[in-house]
Order: C-alpha cells, then structure tokens, then sequence
C-alpha cells in the first residue's frame, strides 16, 4: 500500500509535523476541463479503504466532486511513485512517460508545508480528512491499556513499509523490535488479529475502522510514540500550480459536501469516522 510513497511521507511527517492550507495562484484550466464534460480525478491503487479496484472513500468522493460541478467521472487509477513529488509529477502537472495521465486533480495529497516548497508545480489544498496512527488491540489478550509499557511482551503487527512501522521499531532505541511482526499490508496485519494471531495491530485509524466497524472486542487506543506527530496529518488534494478557478471550485465544492453531511456520509459507508481538518 503506497509502499515508498508512505516512506517519504513518513520522513516528511517525523521532520515537520503537519498543516493547513495555500493561496491559490492565477490562469486556470477550467474551460478546457467544462468543454470536455469530464472531470479526471487521479487515485491510488491498492490503497483501502480510500481507493481499491474502482471502490472506496476517495473514489466516491470522486464521483460526488464530478457531480457537484455537472461533469461526468473519468478515474485515473495508478501505482504509487518512488515519492510523492513522483506522484505530483506523473499524476498532475506532467503525466507519467508510460502514457496515462496528467489527471485533472489528484486525491489523498498530504497538505504538508514541506511537500508544498518542494513541489512549486502544483496547488495542494482543501484537506478533507485528518488521518492518524492508533493502536486496535485484542479486547481478550490485552483487556487493558495503559501507554506505550503496556506493549511490552505483547506481539504487535505492522506494515511493512508505514509510519506505524517505522515508529514502532524505532521506539525506545528498538525496545519492541522482537515482538513486532511485519506483514506486507494493513490489510493482512488486522485479520491476523482477528483470526487470533496477534495482540495488537498499529496502523492508520481509517484502516482499522474500515476493518473492525466499532467491534468491542478490537477496542481502539491512541498510544504516543516519541517520534509520531499525535495531531496526524492532513489529506487533501492537487491541481496544476496555474488552475486558480478549478481549485476554487473543487474547494467549493468540498465544502457544500461537508456542510450538507455528504462527506462524512461517504466515510461512514466505508466504516470510518471522517476526522475533521
């Protein structure tokens, strides 16, 4: 699941935290993209609960975007670049030389202040959702939890490549290391804890909603790691650095989504709980 991407986003995220919005800049796009009757909306692959073979969180979102500005959906479906400057690149302001792409807007782009200076090509903006690492652990083998001591002696699961990895192995100069199992995916991970194998999994907060829907028997915990930013971190979404007016109505048009309930309805479908910015 965005396996490098997520390597660099962790960087980021350790180095600087996270934040807000940007001004948008002048010459927009938007008659081209109206003349079309298309939106292309750029999402990851393998990515759920936010975008997986045509479905999820970020497709819906998607399509209620597409639909708010009166154009019909074209998705752009990719893998996960080396980085996230990569994925800027390929998805938004140049397309990626094996032929697909530059989409319209990409979805799920941390509004991040260093992503931003690094990356002057594209606009980021309107964070729609805050995602945070938690830990979802066995109401049987661990009935209580208090901070980051009670992990002790207990075998946690993590991704592979992942902020929730990093920062568990990397807790008390390797303190856990021998008790972490790694797998390749979230995914994999949580029914592990489900089918029993496991005591505790630690991964994205929408992941595990996604997976266990508010079962009492996986109860959810924030636990603070020395070097995880406890506020998370902002998503939001990119356009070309010149498309003013098509940011401007994509803003807009998340906010009439937020203010009529639609957006956190569209979470709520998939089993998580929409995080406001």
């Amino acid at each position: 699941m965005l396996n490098s991407t997520l390597r660099k986003l962790g960087r980021v995220l350790l180095a600087a935290g996270v934040c807000g919005s940007v001004a948008l800049p002048a010459h927009a796009d938007w008659d081209k993209i109206h003349q079309s009757g298309t939106l292309k909306v750029a999402v990851y692959e393998q990515f759920a609960p936010f975008s997986d073979r045509n479905a999820g969180i970020d497709v819906d979102l998607a399509n209620a975007l597409s639909a708010k500005l009166g154009l019909k959906l074209k998705l752009l479906p990719f893998p996960a670049g080396e980085n996230l400057s990569d994925d800027l690149r390929n998805m938004v302001w140049k397309g990626h030389y094996l032929g697909y792409g530059p989409a319209d807007v990409l979805l799920h782009v941390p509004v991040e202040p260093q992503l931003m200076n690094e990356n002057g090509k594209v606009s980021i903006f309107a964070p729609y959702h805050v995602e945070t690492v938690r830990l979802v652990r066995s109401a049987r083998t661990m009935p209580e939890f208090d901070g980051v001591d009670s992990l002790a002696g207990k075998t946690i699961g993590v991704e592979k490549v992942s902020i929730a990895g990093m920062v568990l192995l990397g807790e008390g100069n390797g303190r856990f290391r021998d008790k972490v199992r790694i797998f390749e995916t979230a995914g994999e991970a949580l029914a592990a804890l489900k089918a029993g194998e496991l005591d505790a999994v630690l991964a994205n907060r929408s992941e595990i909603e996604a997976t266990f829907r508010d079962d009492p028997a996986f109860p959810l915990n924030e636990v603070a790691f020395q070097r995880l930013p406890r506020a998370g971190w902002a998503v939001g979404m990119a356009v070309r650095k010149d498309d003013q007016d098509v940011a401007r109505m994509l803003q807009q048009a998340v906010n009439e989504l937020r203010a009529s309930g639609e957006l956190q309805a569209i979470f709520a479908r998939h089993g998580v709980h929409e995080q406001m910015p």
